[in-house]
C-alpha cells in the first residue's frame, strides 16, 4: 500500500497480511544488517493506522485488511524513479555488489531473490534490495530451531546472482568480520515491540520478549561461525 504520511510518501507493508508482523520482523532485521554492510536498501519507518485513517480505494478487501492492520505498520520510503529488475539483466550486476548481496542471503536465509522473484529494483545504475519478508524461515516456529538449524542450507530456488557472485569465497571472512554480536544486537533491538509481542505466546513471562531477541541474535551469530553453503569459486 501506498501511503502519504508527514515524512512523504511509502510504501507500507501491513501489520494484518497474511505473515502477520513475522515478516515484518524479517524485513527490520534484514534492512539493518544490508544498511551495516553498506547493500541499499529503501529507508524504513513507523506508519502507524489508525482507524481514522482515510483511504482513495473503495475495495472492501483493502477495508478489512486495513481494519486488521491499525497500530504499527512498516513503510519505506517510496522511490518513484525505481523500476522493477529484469532476469534478463543479471549480466549487469557488479560481481562485488552480487557477492554481498548473495552472502546476505545465505546469513538471513533469504529464500526469496530468485529469477520468478528477484526482489531487486533500477535506478539508474543502482540496485535496490527490496523484499526480505520471507527471510528468516526459523521464526515461523521456534521449535524447530535447534542446535544444528543454524547450519542448515538455504531451501528455495536457485539464487538470482549466483553466476554473478564469483567472489563470495573472497569476501566471506571480510563479510563475516564485518557482522559482530553487537551489530546483530543492534539489528534485532531495531525491531519495535508492536511487531514482536504478537508473535509471541498471550501468556508470555515478563522478560519474553528479550529472550526472544537474543534468540535471533544467537541463531544468526551461530549461523555466522558454522559451515558455508556458498556458491562460487
Amino acid at each position: 500500500m501506498v501511503a502519504e504520511t508527514a515524512a512523504g510518501t511509502h510504501l507500507v507493508k501491513l501489520r494484518g497480511a497474511a505473515q502477520g508482523t513475522a515478516s515484518l520482523v524479517a524485513e527490520v532485521i534484514v534492512g539493518a544488517l544490508a544498511d551495516h554492510l553498506g547493500l541499499p536498501v529503501p529507508a524504513r519507518r513507523i506508519v502507524t493506522l489508525t482507524q481514522d485513517t482515510l483511504t482513495d480505494d473503495r475495495n472492501d478487501e483493502l477495508a478489512d485488511l486495513l481494519t486488521a492492520s491499525i497500530g504499527d505498520n512498516l513503510g519505506f520510503v517510496y522511490l518513484p524513479t525505481a523500476r522493477a529488475f529484469h532476469p534478463g539483466e543479471v549480466a549487469r550486476v557488479d560481481p562485488e555488489f552480487a557477492s554481498r548481496v548473495r552472502w546476505l542471503d545465505w546469513l538471513v536465509m533469504n529464500p526469496d531473490r530468485s529469477r520468478a522473484n528477484p526482489n531487486l529494483l533500477v535506478e539508474g545504475a543502482r540496485f535496490w534490495l527490496i523484499d526480505h519478508g520471507a527471510a528468516l524461515p526459523f521464526h515461523h516456529n521456534w521449535a524447530t530451531a535447534t542446535e544444528e538449524a543454524p547450519h542448515r542450507e538455504e531451501a528455495g530456488h536457485p539464487h538470482l546472482l549466483a553466476a554473478q557472485a564469483t567472489r563470495i569465497r573472497e569476501r566471506d571472512a571480510l563479510l563475516t568480520a564485518a557482522i559482530s554480536r553487537e551489530v546483530l544486537v543492534a539489528a534485532v533491538a531495531d525491531v519495535p515491540d508492536s511487531f514482536l509481542a504478537p508473535l509471541m505466546s498471550p501468556n508470555a513471562a515478563a522478560g519474553s520478549l528479550e529472550r526472544r531477541r537474543a534468540a535471533y541474535v544467537a541463531f544468526l551469530w551461530k549461523r555466522l561461525q558454522g559451515p558455508r553453503h556458498l556458491a562460487g569459486p
